[in-house]
């Protein structure tokens, strides 16, 4: 208790201390409408104030000021405040543009409900006026409805806001271009994150070069129930294991988060930032959470156009894919660890102990379907693989033993190979509607085996497809 008491006193002396250092610097923080003097292409209409109202629990909250004049170039928030806000920094890159296709996934990827419950913020955090007006014309163009909705919102904040970009401390041997860019970062992330406070129960940063997964809101819903019924003290939850991707704050929080980075904002990456502040918030451990629900797409980096490899493993575009159905299987089950948990969505999986030859674990769909796609993923970190299986589709469900499923007609499509299955086209060579998936173990091991994943892609069958013709 006295630990945790000793790094909250810390952290809010750092805040003080540093907020009076800002405030005695008042081309930072001096309140009011803009005071830019640079010309305004047409196209950009000018909002002097954040579209919150004074009783917002943000400007009650007993927090040093941190006032900024933003420039609303699209869009207008609900004064609802919704489920989760959705922050996205862009800047103009030398090596093309992801920021369309990552809205667009978004809002895709959504359901109706889901997309009434969140609101994008998007800061276009480049200085350049020609290409914030090309950028807000396209994104205008792109998603008129989600604009007059609420659903998105398009902001900036002149240069003269920021505090020094150059002659700043070169942490880690880092070039002066490098300290540069990533300080303006933290900045960027500041600002946007001030704007987003109010707005929803719960804040996502992303970048804007990512794909999302399908119905990732639910999924984040549901994780945040769970955590909240395993009582789980939390500061951070991570829907992606890069960088600044998909990192959830509760919004309480963000108004400590906004003066965190602006106070170290030239000390190091935002990424790095953000696991100090978890850590001050007394969540010391990451609590990531796979599959991932968003996936790095950029192939060039923000930063000097740099090629940019980085892809997350555990990202599942296809989320919830698998059509309803039961499982069952005659391999024992270690603790909760059961054979459906292999077949729905979520990180669970299923653990089977010591296997014999012919254990199965089988899939019987609600509905017959044409079967597209088929991937099985076992073992974990190279342990508790599935050594040796087959892996089957059937036709013509029967009731066997202790009123368990089956089907008839199996026919194998392939076998695992290294603890993997996957095979795309499956319906080319397999036309008929299916009603079974089925793995079938073809030799004993005695290592324990982990399903994490059985993934199908299904398409609507005709008749004659379900009759086996």
């Amino acid at each position: 208790m006295r630990c945790h008491l000793r790094k909250n006193a810390v952290l809010a002396v750092l805040l003080l201390a540093g907020g009076l250092y800002f405030i005695s610097h008042s081309s930072v923080l001096v309140a009011g409408p803009a005071r830019s003097s640079e010309h305004t292409p047409n196209e950009l209409s000018w909002q002097a104030e954040r579209l919150v109202t004074k009783e917002s629990w943000v400007d009650q909250g007993d927090y040093l000021p941190l006032n900024v004049s933003y420039q609303l170039l699209a869009g207008a928030p609900s004064f609802q405040q919704r489920y989760l806000s959705i922050g996205i920094s862009s800047i103009n890159r030398k090596k093309g543009s992801y920021l369309i296709p990552t809205l667009q996934s978004l809002f895709h990827q959504s359901s109706t409900e889901e997309r009434s419950s969140m609101v994008v913020v998007v800061l276009l955090a480049d200085f350049d006026d020609s290409w914030r007006v090309t950028t807000v014309r396209e994104v205008k163009t792109a998603f008129a409805s989600e604009l007059e909705q609420g659903q998105l919102v398009v902001i900036h904040v002149p240069q003269d806001w920021y505090p020094p970009l150059t002659g700043l401390k070169r942490n880690y041997n880092d070039s002066p271009q490098r300290v540069s860019f990533r300080s303006k970062q933290n900045m960027d992330y500041s600002f946007l994150i001030h704007y987003s406070a109010s707005l929803a129960q719960y804040y996502l940063q992303l970048e804007d070069d990512v794909s999302s997964a399908k119905n990732f809101l639910t999924t984040i819903r549901r994780h945040v129930k769970g955590q909240e019924a395993k009582k789980i003290t939390w500061a951070m939850l991570e829907f992606s294991s890069l960088g600044y991707i998909g990192k959830l704050y509760k919004s309480v929080h963000l108004p400590l988060l906004v003066r965190f980075l602006f106070l170290f904002y030239q000390e190091m990456p935002c990424d790095w930032l953000m696991s100090h502040f978890r850590e001050l918030l007394t969540q010391k451990e990451r609590i990531l959470l796979k599959p991932s629900l968003f996936q790095h797409v950029g192939t060039f980096s923000s930063f000097e156009g740099t090629y940019n490899k980085l892809k997350d493993k555990d990202f599942e575009e296809e989320f919830y894919n698998n059509p309803a159905a039961e499982v069952y299987s005659d391999m024992s089950a270690y603790k909760n660890h059961v054979p459906k948990h292999a077949w729905e969505a979520g990180e669970e999986f299923f653990w089977g102990r010591a296997l014999e030859k012919d254990n199965y674990l089988t899939v019987v769909l609600a509905v017959p379907a044409v079967v597209t796609e088929i991937f099985v993923e076992t073992g974990s970190e190279g342990k508790d693989l599935l050594e040796s299986a087959q892996v089957e589709l059937g036709h013509d469900v029967v009731t066997i033993k202790n009123g368990e499923k089956n089907c008839t007609d199996l026919q194998s499509v392939g076998t695992v190979v290294n603890g993997r299955f996957e095979m795309h086209e499956v319906n080319i060579k397999y036309n008929s509607a299916s009603s079974c998936l089925r793995i079938q173990v073809t030799a004993a091991q005695k290592d324990w085996v982990i399903i994490k994943k059985i993934r199908i892609a299904t398409k609507l069958s005709t008749p004659q497809q379900q009759a086996g013709v």
